[in-house]
């Protein structure tokens, strides 16, 4: 039996990972709700991968799935995650630019379900993060510089995968995060520069730049279309499926230590 998938959010994020569920086994998109696309077709909105699911309003969506992928915004995954947990309904929140109180609500809301929150599923932006841990850890003293850049059309900023740099970052080596430059503002001990760009269309670009006298060692990632952000999803899908619990992305990709 195929795994029943409802889309939360139907914008460009929600229509590419769309795409990666439509094309893998064993999962089926049942529902699609976004209220700026009534009555839309996804073979149309998925870039030619006809399947004949309509989009429909999300406002108090009654979902009919065994798992929901959530790219709204951040003022509508709260109310998304008591839809969710009404319906029985597990929760992949891939949305960004959401804050420690509408987190612990979503955890809340999806008590005894199964629930990954991460603002960003590629496999190859979660090794990022992993390659970030290990040199946060081996390059104690050096400078720690975050550069991200995405096209001019992005809502928030910095990056959700950059601020999840950030964490990572100041779990290791504790600091304070300086968010941009302007003016007099010669570097303190501990400080984590973070900078964003805004410009064209870049799909999405980020550097951790750590530096010391004489050296200058970077660890980048660079996405060369939006459907690179959601390649763990169907794999995330899977994983979640029937779990009960809050997970995060190393342990629903299989990239924890213990599994690579």
């Amino acid at each position: 039996m195929k795994i029943k998938v409802a889309f939360l959010g139907f914008g460009k994020m929600g229509r590419a990972a769309a795409k990666t569920v439509i094309e893998a086994p064993g999962m089926e998109i049942v529902q699609a709700f976004d209220p700026k696309e009534k009555g839309q077709d996804t073979g149309t909105l998925a870039r030619g991968v006809a399947n004949g699911i309509m989009v429909m309003p999300s406002e108090r969506p009654k979902i009919d799935a065994d798992v929901a992928v959530d790219f709204s915004n951040s003022q509508g995954v709260v109310a998304n995650s008591r839809a969710c947990a009404d319906a029985g309904c597990d929760l992949i929140v891939g949305t960004t630019g959401l804050d420690e109180k509408a987190v612990g609500e979503i955890r809340r809301n999806m008590e005894g379900l199964g629930l990954i929150i991460s603002p960003n599923m590629s496999v190859g932006v979660n090794v990022f993060w992993q390659l970030i841990e290990k040199a946060a850890k081996k390059l104690p003293g050096y400078d720690i510089e975050i550069v991200e850049a995405h096209h001019r059309f992005k809502k928030d900023a910095p990056s959700g995968t950059a601020l999840k740099a950030l964490d990572i970052i100041k779990d290791i080596r504790g600091g304070e995060a300086v968010f941009g430059r302007s003016g007099e503002c010669p570097r303190k001990e501990g400080d984590i520069g973070v900078h964003s760009i805004r410009a064209s269309d870049i799909i999405g670009e980020h550097k951790i730049i750590f530096s010391a006298i004489g050296e200058r060692f970077e660890i980048g990632h660079i996405a060369h279309t939006r459907e690179s952000f959601a390649t763990g999803i169907p794999k995330a899908i899977r994983f979640i499926n029937g779990r009960k619990g809050f997970f995060n992305t190393w342990e629903a990709l299989g990239l924890s230590e213990s599994e690579v």
